[in-house]
Order: C-alpha cells, then sequence, then structure tokens
C-alpha cells in the first residue's frame, strides 16, 4: 500500500523556494493530498500542517472548516499545548520551513501512526515505517525478537534499525537538529471515586449513544458483529442512532470450538439489524494471508487479522464505506480474565514474608512435588505468584514457554537483549499514576493491546478492504469517565466488567451479558494439519524462513512434523507469526539482520 505522505527536512538545505512549500519538502504517493481518506495538509507562510484522522476542537467554528487548518491555527496561538485541547482519533505534522523544525503527535491510541527517523542534519517521516526516506532499511534484530514476544512490534520501535515510531499520546519536536520526545497526556486514575450507579449508568450509555451517533455522520456506516458484549452495544446502539435496521457483520469459522455466530445471531434478531454473515474457508486463507501480511509496513502476526480483512471487505462489497468496531470495552472496564487471575496472585504477598521463604516456597519446591494431584496446582500458584507484576503476565508467553535458547539461533540470541520486552512494559507500568492493580493493568493494554496490536489489526485490514473504521468504546469521553469507575466495579470479585455488563442489563440480551469472551478466533493450526494448500504454504513459508538465521532449522522441522499434528490450536500460532513474517520479509526483499 503507498503512504498517505513522505516528507524530510534538512538543516543544510535551503528554504523551499516554492510558492507552496508543501510541494517541495511533503509529497502524497497515492495522490494528490486530500484523496487519501481523513489526510489534509495546508500551509500559512512558514508552516506545513499534515493532519490525519478527525480531531475535534474546543470552541471550533466553520471559519476553520478543515484539519490542517484548525491544527494551525491552534499551533499559532497555543504551541505545543493545543493538544489540551483537542480530543479524537487524529495525528498531526507541523513544519516550520524558516526555523528549519517540526512538531508532531499522537491521539491517544497512536490510531493514525506517524514513523520518523531523526539525524542531527536531516527529519524524514511518514505514516509508515517503510516509507520513511534516509533509511538503510537494515532490520533491527530487537525488534524481530520483539515480535516473536508479542506478536507485533510495539512503539516507538519498528522493525526498520534507524526507524522510530512515535507512541501513544507523546509529542515530538526536532529543532536545531535536536530530538525531544515526551507524553502530552497520561492516564490518571481517580480510586476514591464515589459514583452513585444510576448516575453513572445514564452517563455511560448516553456517551456511547454521542459517540456512536458522532461516528456516523459521514459514509454509508455498518458495524462488525462478533456477538461479544462489545461489538453488540454499538451493533445495537447503532440501530438507535440510525432509526432503522443497522447493516452488521460477521465472520464464522466450521471448526470446533471456533464459532461465535449463534451470539452474533442472537444480537442481530434481539436489535433488529440487517445481519450478513461469512464462514471463512482454508482458501479464504490461501487468498488473504499474503495479502495481510504484505500490507503492513512491518511484520504483523495478529491471526484474526485476515478474518478481520475478509469481513471487512464483505461489507465493501455491500456498498458500506465505514464499519463501526466494538475494540476498547475490555481495556476500558475490566473484561479480561488475566485481570481477575492476577487479583488472585496478589494475595500471596500478602502473607508474612517468613511462612513463604521458608516454609511454602522450600516444601512445594521439593522433587516431585509438581506430580502430585492437588499439590501441583499449589507449585504453579507460587511460582506465578512469586514473579512480580508486570513481568508475571508473561508466564505463559510462547516464545518463553517453548524455551528462547531452543528455538533461536545461538548468534542472533546473542545480539538481543532478552530482558528488553520486559523492561519495556515495567516502564509503562511505572508510569500510571493513581492506579492500583487493575487499572494498572488496563494503562498497560492501552499500549500493548489497544495502541500496538488491535488497533493497527481492525485499522489495517479495513484499510486493504477499502473501507474507514472507528472505534466509539475507545471515544475521549468514555475514556475519561472509565478513569473515575471504582476499580471494584471493573472487576467485582471474580466477575469482569462488572459495571460494563450491568449497565447494559436491559439494553443486550441476558445471553450476551453472561457469554464468555471469544471474537474472530482462527483455527488456522488445525486447518494447516487438514488442508492441503494451506500445509504446503505454513512447509513452504517457513522452509524459506529457516535460511534466515533467526530460528534454529532444527525447531522448525521440529514445529512443523511433530509439535504442530500434536496440538494443533497452541502451535498453529507459532507456525503463524513465523509465516506472516516470512511474507513481509519476501515482500519487503530483506534477508538479514546484519
Amino acid at each position: 500500500m503507498s503512504p498517505a505522505y513522505i516528507g524530510e527536512i534538512a538543516l543544510t538545505s535551503q528554504p523551499p523556494s516554492s510558492t507552496d512549500p508543501a510541494l517541495s519538502l511533503v509529497r502524497f504517493p497515492g495522490g494528490q493530498f486530500g484523496s487519501q481518506a481523513g489526510v489534509d495538509v495546508h500551509t500559512d507562510r512558514n508552516l506545513i500542517c499534515i493532519a490525519r484522522g478527525q480531531a475535534r476542537f474546543d470552541g471550533a467554528t466553520t471559519a476553520s472548516p478543515t484539519q490542517a487548518t484548525n491544527w494551525l491555527t491552534r499551533f499559532r496561538d497555543h504551541g505545543a499545548q493545543a493538544l489540551r485541547t483537542v480530543t479524537g482519533r487524529f495525528s498531526v505534522v507541523v513544519i516550520d520551513t524558516q526555523m528549519r523544525s517540526v512538531w508532531m503527535a499522537s491521539d491517544r491510541f497512536a490510531t493514525w501512526p506517524i514513523c520518523y527517523r531523526a539525524t542531527p542534519l536531516h527529519f524524514g517521516f511518514a505514516d509508515r515505517a517503510d516509507a520513511v526516506p534516509g533509511s538503510s532499511g537494515k532490520l533491527s534484530a530487537q525488534s524481530i525478537y520483539d515480535y516473536l514476544f508479542f506478536h507485533a512490534i510495539p512503539a516507538p520501535e519498528t522493525i526498520f534499525d534507524d526507524i522510530h515510531r512515535l507512541p501513544a499520546a507523546h509529542q515530538l519536536r526536532w529543532a536545531d537538529g535536536k530530538l525531544s520526545i515526551e507524553p502530552w497526556w497520561s492516564p490518571v486514575f481517580d480510586e476514591k471515586a464515589a459514583p452513585d450507579f444510576e448516575d453513572a449508568k445514564h452517563q455511560f450509555l448516553q456517551i456511547i449513544e454521542s459517540g456512536v451517533r458522532r461516528d456516523t455522520m459521514d459514509g454509508n456506516t455498518g458495524a462488525f458483529l462478533s456477538g461479544g458484549t462489545d461489538s453488540s452495544t454499538v451493533s445495537g446502539m447503532l440501530c438507535r442512532v440510525q432509526g432503522q435496521a443497522a447493516r452488521t457483520y460477521s465472520i464464522g469459522f466450521d471448526a470446533h470450538g471456533y464459532d461465535e455466530m449463534e451470539y452474533a445471531r442472537l444480537a442481530a434478531r434481539h436489535f433488529g439489524t440487517d445481519h450478513h454473515e461469512y464462514y471463512v474457508t482454508p482458501d479464504d486463507l490461501l487468498d488473504g494471508i499474503p495479502r495481510v501480511a504484505t500490507h503492513y509496513d512491518q511484520p504483523f502476526g495478529n491471526s484474526s487479522a485476515v478474518p478481520a480483512w475478509i469481513c471487512a471487505r464483505k461489507a465493501r462489497e455491500d456498498g458500506i464505506t465505514k464499519l463501526l468496531a466494538g475494540d476498547g470495552g475490555d481495556e476500558l472496564f475490566g473484561g479480561n480474565v488475566r485481570y481477575s487471575k492476577q487479583r488472585v496472585f496478589e494475595h500471596y504477598g500478602k502473607l508474612p514474608g517468613s511462612l513463604r521463604r521458608f516454609a511454602l516456597e522450600p516444601l512445594l519446591s521439593l522433587p516431585g512435588m509438581n506430580h502430585i494431584p492437588g499439590i501441583k496446582k499449589g507449585v504453579s500458584y507460587v511460582e506465578q505468584a512469586k514473579v512480580p507484576l508486570p513481568d508475571r503476565l508473561q508466564m505463559y508467553n510462547l516464545l518463553l514457554r517453548l524455551g528462547a535458547a531452543d528455538v533461536l539461533e545461538p548468534e542472533f540470541l546473542a545480539s538481543i537483549d532478552q530482558d528488553e520486552p520486559f523492561a519495556a512494559q515495567r516502564r509503562v507500568w511505572q508510569t500510571v499514576e493513581g492506579g492500583g492493580l487493575i487499572n494498572h493493568m488496563l494503562a498497560l493494554d492501552w499500549k500493548y493491546t489497544l495502541a500496538d496490536n488491535d488497533l493497527p489489526k481492525v485499522i489495517g485490514t479495513t484499510q486493504l478492504a477499502g473501507v474507514a473504521v472507528d472505534f466509539p468504546l475507545l471515544s475521549d469521553e468514555l475514556l475519561q469517565f472509565s478513569l473515575s469507575i471504582p476499580p471494584e466495579w471493573k472487576v467485582k470479585g471474580v466477575t469482569l466488567r462488572w459495571f460494563f455488563k450491568e449497565a447494559l442489563r436491559g439494553f443486550l440480551p441476558d445471553e450476551i451479558i453472561t457469554k464468555k469472551k471469544h471474537g474472530f478466533g482462527l483455527p488456522f493450526g488445525v486447518w494447516a494439519c487438514q488442508h492441503e494448500g494451506l500445509r504446503d504454504m505454513a512447509r513452504t513459508a517457513l522452509g524459506s524462513f529457516r535460511q534466515r538465521g533467526i530460528v534454529r532449522a532444527g525447531f522448525i522441522d521440529t514445529l512443523i512434523n511433530t509439535h504442530l499434528p500434536a496440538h494443533p490450536g497452541y502451535y498453529g500460532e507459532m507456525v503463524w507469526i513465523l509465516m506472516m513474517m516470512e511474507f513481509w520479509m519476501q515482500s519487503h526483499a530483506a534477508s538479514s539482520t546484519r
């Protein structure tokens, strides 16, 4: 996919002589600016502004109707403080051609990425990491390791050694050859708040309805519908604000344990949506895997990306130009199982230290204790509870469970820092203000689950399908509201997102409120064992990948021939992430990190 924009500025070059300086500093490979969805550019004397998304400006009037014009007005009046008066999903770049400087900022979830390369004499940027000017194109070994660890590459790193990505809610300034980056917003949780439930419920529902209404103001809008609480809520609100049956789209899988269509149909009947469903086949994956893998600007291993693309493509074929997605409910209001699970582990730290160190831990570490029925659960509990958060969240990380030394080539492993993924998460954890255990985990997920993984999945795949997307459950208003919800309303005992569910009781069907979380899971491992075409695709891709000096050849052989057939649901994920990286590397002619 062509980047929406590419720009660069150098201290050694003369100021642009063109009557429109944007023409000499910024390029729009996809066509004239404005032809790319949501991209706007405006020049005013010495300033050039490139704006993407739909920022909302406090007090904005029709005198400044465009995104870039509004940004430049705010920037001239307030400088970087203009961010305090803006909400919505956006990215913005301002170039000062006279001062030879650049300022840029991302929204609270980095919805629209900005990638850059900075040296003392040159600054290049683009919305895609593979399009930033001046890059050597060398791959980062550490980022490859991070990809295998997270199945995506968290900001600020990218797959390229000299290219970075602006993290969520951060601003950057490059001036006089010097680079500075800092957050312009950080979550501050009010855990002492004591809201009235009925008042909070009314405000909550009003915010969601307003967000859905705002997101349907342009385009022919439909909604993803997985049958979970989030997508069902958005779909139901879409029917309400449109005053008619909203068009909803679901994906199913004809594989035991992977299909959730029953709940999507339940929600569709409950709200009376114009429902559309499609069952993905292995042949669909043969077509979709290389398309999705090569569409991204760096390796991306979320296995639900291909089903999301198929779903968005079906909507586009029906004339839908925008889809609403339900992402965010779990991460704002406490809907993931690990939130309640980690609370249980925290009880261990409350026991007397002497009891833990001199009695329980020595006893449970005796040989054979982890094989005794009833006691082995205690061994596992203590083993995990001893690890502090956030490190404990990675106890079941796929790469770590397989053993990095058994998976990776020794030379590659020696070139990276295995602790860096943990250290990066600790840095995020330590920045959270006013939050206890639950809110710390939520804030961590805002970066690693939403900004670095789920949002790129949905945005990237809808772009590939030619459909715009919005996230009503990630509005700044709902985000701010969630900061004042007591943590015990988010996870009450073992009940996940208690407030969210209780506030929607009567709006959603009870069966959806009480169902277990599922989503668009993909039975790739199962199908790779059963379908000749998928099996050959995986074998060929991993056969090529084994030549890159990253993963041990012996591990790849064992993975394909032994592990995958024995446990396809578990080991299929590792086959997937290696296969997706290989397709991306082939498309970018990348063969080595050295």
